[in-house]
């Protein structure tokens, strides 16, 4: 198995050093303008000098911070409505209309309603990241809830526990999976919002920074950022998927017994 990982990962990095020496080559033929697209190498060397000066750092920790509050708070509040509406069938025809009509919504288009009320500031960004988490993480709990085994629930409620109970210890490690896949997703999604959230506020961040450095025309210094946003995203989908791993070993356990 380790093996296997290995493998895949070799034939993904050999993927992307090709690409990497197909586009420097091309820039050095003439077949792309160096004006849009620098040489692979060069963006390399003005990465190598924003990790080596510490320049990265600053906006790099804003970006995060703002990705952090943003996430936590729309996982958190996702989860408790969802595990709400998976159990309590009132509560769910209650806001399923409200949900259907928002949802479809890209939660890009809702920055400048967010911008007439709140402003430029930390509280539109945060609140951007925490309406981009919020509804993958909802529908994600409310299907694990419903998917949790009729007689785990049977059983809770002939011991005698009551519904707050119920949804604590029983139904929320039962639909845990299903809540750990919404917010894979809803990280990658509050990503994307905080960077265009910064783009659009013109303060601070490395959304800001990308933008700020295509209108002025330095271009690598605009590949270099673009590529430090992919490096960040790649890391967090890494550290996700082994947090994931780790809350959920006892179901790899379990598939590899009956196996």
């Amino acid at each position: 198995m380790r093996r296997d990982r290995l493998a895949s990962i070799a034939w993904g990095l050999g993927t992307i050093a090709v690409l990497l020496l197909f586009v420097e080559w091309a820039v050095g033929a003439g077949l792309v303008k160096r004006a849009l697209l620098p040489p692979p190498s060069s963006v390399g060397l003005v990465l190598w000098e924003l990790v080596a000066t510490g320049q990265v750092f600053a906006p790099l920790a804003e970006t995060l911070l703002r990705l952090a509050q943003g996430f936590a708070a729309g996982a958190v509040v996702a989860i408790g409505i969802g595990l709400c509406m998976g159990y309590f069938p009132a509560m769910h025809d209650l806001l399923e209309p409200l949900v259907e009509l928002v949802r479809p919504l890209p939660k890009s288009a809702l920055i400048p309603v967010l911008i007439l009320f709140l402003g430029l500031g930390e509280t539109m960004k945060v609140t951007a990241v925490a309406l981009a988490v919020f509804f993958p993480v909802l529908i994600a709990t409310i299907q694990g809830v419903r998917g949790v085994d009729p007689v785990l629930l049977d059983a809770a409620r002939t011991f005698g526990h009551r519904p707050p109970r119920i949804l604590l210890h029983v139904i929320l490690p039962a639909a845990l999976p299903f809540v750990l896949a919404g917010s894979r997703i809803a990280l990658g999604l509050g990503l994307v919002l905080v960077t265009l959230s910064e783009m659009l506020a013109g303060t601070g961040g490395v959304g800001f920074l990308i933008l700020d450095m295509q209108r002025s025309f330095r271009v690598r210094q605009m590949y270099a950022w673009i590529v430090i946003l992919a490096l960040v995203g790649l890391v967090l989908n890494s550290l996700f998927v082994a947090l994931e791993r780790r809350l959920l070993g006892w179901q790899h356990a379990q598939a590899a017994a009956t196996q």
